[in-house]
């Protein structure tokens, strides 16, 4: 993997923004870049990585200050997210998901709330993870069946939730679980801490790539939650996690370019050091041109996810663009990163070379928070309606 961060023209609004995302190449290249590969390998959490970022208060980023938050516009906080995984996947994306987790509970969680358990979640070391699919709802989100029922002042949630990024080794959970009829707005959230009794995971998926992530089921055997942690109203679940899914597809998004760029970075430092027929690689048209492709979308990418946050920093609707930039971006990467292995020729199908990794990890975010499937249709919806039949 080259030694260097990549070196990307950011827009960023203030001179603090700049000083953060300075931090923020300063801890990847030192912490998280070098041991990337060898962890991925072993299939290691970097558990010590998240709480050094909680240190450096990069967990709430987007978050109001009044409970630890850094008060930073999604336009930065997903600049950040895309440099942390050019540095590595698991843990660009172990952000957004914590993130994603804190979302609920930040936006429809009472004050008092908020003050109990914000500054912990936002910046006291907790790890987060976000629990809404299941074994046979994953798309079909609204068809969840694990069950919460009322028991005097408390809730007694029964089921399991699957394909769980921090399963097992997240401090707590969001989870979505139905409390009324069929159909969404059946659906209630709350905050489950990791260690409640009756909360187990099952061992960890075998990924094709970010091994080092944990994704696991998790199992409520009659789980007991305090009302006091539900959030919101009863049945405005599924419109809590629809808000938080816009948002979260941002982060994929970013998270895409991430790993996009860190394969344009691999290929060009390979195509300008390898020679055949006496000059470099680079010099030879066919390869220039998938240089130039590649790079064209990686630009393109990043800008249509900062578009899209820049109108949710504004508090327009952003919901199209959300879609759309999470389809776009996961696209890019694994065109990118395919291209990438191709530049390498043999070497980048080898695990020596970074690049076949990337091209792994690329493909699970076509997948993750809704697949790309799912975004057409929530774009043509917009554009054209809900379908007739």
């Amino acid at each position: 993997m080259t030694d260097r961060a990549p070196q990307v023209d950011r827009s960023l609004p203030t001179e603090e923004s700049r000083d953060l995302l300075a931090l923020v190449r300063e801890i990847a290249q030192r912490e998280i870049r070098p041991r990337a590969a060898e962890e991925e390998d072993a299939g290691r959490f970097p558990r010590e990585v998240f709480a050094l970022l909680s240190e450096a208060g990069l967990l709430g980023l987007p978050y109001a200050g009044d409970f630890g938050g850094g008060d930073q516009p999604y336009e930065v906080y997903l600049q950040v997210l895309e440099e942390l995984a050019a540095a590595r996947l698991t843990v660009g994306l172990g952000v957004s998901v914590h993130s994603l987790a804190c979302h609920g509970l930040a936006g429809y969680g009472t004050k008092e709330q908020q003050a109990a358990h914000l500054p912990a979640m936002l910046g006291g070391g907790l790890l987060g993870a976000y629990c809404l699919s299941e074994p046979a709802s994953g798309s079909d989100a609204a068809s969840l069946t694990t069950k919460a029922v009322r028991d005097g002042e408390d809730w007694l949630i029964s089921g399991t939730k699957a394909w769980i990024t921090h399963g097992g080794v997240a401090d707590f959970y969001t989870v979505l679980a139905r409390t009324g009829a069929d159909g969404p707005k059946g659906i209630t959230a709350f905050l489950v801490p990791g260690d409640a009794e009756g909360l187990t995971a099952a061992v960890p998926e075998k990924k094709m790539g970010m091994k080092g992530s944990p994704t696991a089921q998790l199992h409520f055997d009659g789980v007991r939650v305090p009302d006091a942690r539900r959030i919101g109203e009863e049945g405005q679940g599924f419109t809590i996690a629809l808000a938080a899914l816009d948002a979260g597809r941002l982060g994929i998004a970013a998270c895409a370019i991430g790993v996009a760029q860190a394969a344009l970075d691999e290929a060009l430092a390979y195509a300008l050091d390898r020679k055949q027929f006496g000059h470099p690689i680079a010099d030879f048209q066919g390869l220039r041109f998938m240089l130039a492709d590649m790079a064209t979308k990686i630009e393109a990418g990043r800008a249509l996810y900062l578009a899209a946050a820049r109108l949710r920093d504004a508090g327009k609707p952003f919901s199209r663009q959300a879609a759309m930039a999470k389809l776009f971006c996961t696209d890019a990467a694994m065109a990118v990163t395919t291209d990438a292995v191709q530049v390498l020729g043999g070497y980048g199908y080898t695990a020596d070379f970074p690049v076949e990794r990337l091209m792994r990890e690329a493909k699970v975010l076509q997948i993750v928070e809704g697949t790309n499937q799912i975004q057409r249709m929530v774009i043509a919806r917009h554009l054209a309606g809900p379908e007739s039949r």
